[in-house]
């Protein structure tokens, strides 16, 4: 089946990473809902509105450290289907709220879903992967974030359209969560766990027919043998001196630097400003003077945009041009769209000149497009590529929970007020972080992993299994070197 049923796996799972984007964006059309603000008794930049996105990205920040805790001991598969049960639960107190204590509950219970899948699935993407397509497969991701924004605005759209008399203007986008989270647990059930979770687990024979499942092309069976020794070897020879717990993460030198990579991958994700956009995009729009259904239509393209732009780079662009390079453009990209974002606005505070408007409009437009094209898919790529498989559950819970989700808990709590407060000023945290912070750790400090296999990315950093594996697995004695180790840990201690 080789690469089809590798892309298909992917895309399936990716599923969970269309809640991701279905669920943060969905408010942004139910905030515009009269209904739903009357029923509330609130408005689109009150604190209310910041505390119901808020308590989302905080309860991403929970379900994301929960996935460390569970992903080894159950897999990647059945991590994601533990998101997707909750993801139902919250969607059932959401769209049957009869107070703000059930949307806040509701919207908890999403976070926390939305968290577990946003760090399980990359990495179950991650170790299916072939090494030569990785980008690809991870990328979609990314590209599935942006097709659940799109649903969610053109399903909001079309909800607004019902009276203002009616609930079904926000019940009917916040219960429609329900049914990509039932088609993911039931659908996964027919995929097979990540052939390194299997091998991690000794269950070798069904780790070694998933490879082949995955990677079979009918001619390279060698390279699939090699692939499982390479996988296996490493595998032995990390559990012999690796103990268990968050604490070895950061006192082992090389999977400190590694999860810092992880970690920074992922704050300066949201340092782009990007989430911001996404969340309250409809308040810059009526900024500009674009209100009512031409408000919503112009969210609507924007949300189509940046899916496209994704599709087309994580196709064609992205394991040709690796990493580093697209996300130095991004940062200088994004900087330049959010400083001629500000002029604009500075020039036109009350959205009446038209031509300024339509270029406003242009440069949000044109960060989504720069940040498809770099932040977006590789964030999710090399955060999960770089964790060793010691600590790639809990590293990449620590790395999506405090890197993605905290961040976005604290923007998108004080977005709103901000925007309403200081306006276009507000666009320059962003622009000073990226010139400050993001553009030299990018230039200095990350590096460069397309093309290699995860247990070759363990030379990047330093040494093979911290050393006690030699550069080349095929070296004459790297077999003895781990059971050696092997006997060495499982001595009794005195």
């Amino acid at each position: 089946m080789g690469k089809l049923f590798n892309v298909a796996l992917a895309v399936f799972a990716a599923t969970g990473s269309f809640l991701f984007g279905y669920d943060s964006g969905v408010m942004t059309d139910v905030i515009q809902s009269k209904n739903f603000l009357a029923f509330f008794n609130t408005v689109p930049t009150s604190p209310i509105i910041g505390a119901i996105n808020s308590t989302f990205s905080g309860g991403a920040v929970f379900g994301a450290l929960m996935g460390g805790l569970v992903m080894d001991r159950f897999g990647r598969r059945a991590t994601v289907q533990m998101g997707a049960v909750i993801s139902v639960v919250g969607t059932i107190l959401q769209s049957a709220a009869q107070n703000l204590a059930m949307i806040l509950v509701g919207r908890i219970l999403a976070g926390w879903a939305v968290g577990l899948m946003s760090m399980s699935v990359p990495v179950y993407q991650s170790e299916c992967a072939h090494p030569k397509i990785r980008g690809l497969i991870v990328g979609l991701t990314q590209q599935m974030i942006g097709v659940g924004f799109i649903v969610s605005t053109w399903v909001g759209y079309g909800s607004l359209q019902a009276p203002d008399s009616s609930t079904f203007q926000w019940r009917f986008p916040l219960a429609f969560q329900a049914a990509p989270a039932l088609i993911l647990l039931v659908g996964l059930v027919f995929f097979p766990e990540s052939p390194r979770h299997l091998i991690e687990k000794d269950r070798d024979d069904e780790a070694l027919r998933v490879l082949r499942k995955l990677h079979y092309d009918g001619s390279n069976d060698d390279w699939i043998q090699a692939e499982f020794r390479e996988i296996k070897t490493t595998i032995e020879a990390e559990k012999a001196i690796t103990a268990p717990g968050w604490r070895i993460m950061f006192t082992v030198p090389q999977w400190r630097v590694r999860l810092m990579h992880a970690t920074l991958v992922q704050i300066f994700t949201q340092l782009t400003g990007i989430n911001v956009i996404g969340y309250y995009q409809t308040i810059m729009y009526t900024a500009l003077g674009i209100t009512g259904n031409r408000n919503l239509m112009v969210t609507g393209i924007y949300n189509c945009i940046g899916p496209l732009t994704n599709f087309i780079f994580i196709v064609f662009f992205l394991d040709r041009v690796g990493r580093r390079k697209p996300l130095l453009f991004g940062t200088i990209g994004i900087t330049i769209a959010l400083i001629c974002e500000a002029a604009i606005n500075s020039q036109n505070p009350e959205g009446t000149r038209n031509g300024l408007s339509g270029a406003g409009v242009l440069f949000i437009f044109l960060v989504t497009v720069t940040f498809s094209l770099s932040w977006g898919p590789i964030s999710w790529v090399y955060m999960s590529e770089i964790m060793p498989m010691p600590i790639r559950a809990r590293g990449s819970a620590f790395a999506t929970g405090i890197g993605n989700w905290l961040v976005s808990t604290l923007f998108a709590q004080v977005s709103p007020i901000a925007l309403g407060k200081i306006v276009w000023k507000y666009y320059f945290v962003f622009m000073a972080f990226n010139i400050v912070v993001t553009l030299p750790t990018v230039y200095f400090v990350f590096k460069e992993t397309n093309q290699m296999s995860l247990e070759e990315i363990d030379l990047l950093f330093g040494e093979r299994a911290l050393g006690t594996l030699p550069a080349d697995l095929d070296e004459k004695g790297a077999p003895e070197i781990v059971q050696q180790e092997r006997v060495e840990s499982e001595k009794p201690t005195v």
